[in-house]
């Protein structure tokens, strides 16, 4: 079996790690944030945090012209330190929070697919990962 390329993004947010995850885990919060450009959105979402738990984004050009769901099945779930997950794809996601005072670290890592340029990919995530920033900092 070949095995994925990994692929790692990261940020500091200066918030309390109880803070950050809750912006990244509630629905509510997703919707707000979860999108990696001006013309896109999550127009739901959906999060059952803990192992064996489903969550679904469905992400969509604000434009109606395209849409998807990112979903998957949770395989770790560590209260303010850790997710993981496999998206329905098959890939696997791990993102690792951690807590310096005031701020939160997050770092996620990623199986890149095989359809677009792992650059393009990292360029892609860390734009949602910054937008999450933006939005935890305004909080």
């Amino acid at each position: 079996m070949n095995h994925a390329q990994e692929i790692q993004i990261q940020t500091v947010i200066q918030r309390p790690v109880a803070e950050v995850w809750t912006y990244w885990t509630e629905p509510e919060h997703i919707k707000a944030w979860n999108a990696a450009s001006d013309d896109w959105h999550t127009t739901e979402a959906t999060n059952d945090v803990q192992a064996g738990g489903r969550f679904s984004s469905h992400m969509a050009a604000k434009d109606g012209s395209v849409g998807f769901d990112f979903s998957g099945v949770y395989l770790e779930v560590i209260l303010y330190e850790k997710l993981a997950y496999t998206i329905d794809d098959g890939r696997h996601v791990t993102i690792l929070f951690t807590a310096n005072g005031d701020e939160t670290e997050v770092v996620e890592t990623f199986e890149a697919e095989s359809t677009n340029p792992p650059e393009m990919q990292q360029a892609g995530w860390q734009a949602i990962l910054d937008r999450f920033k933006a939005y935890a900092e305004q909080q």
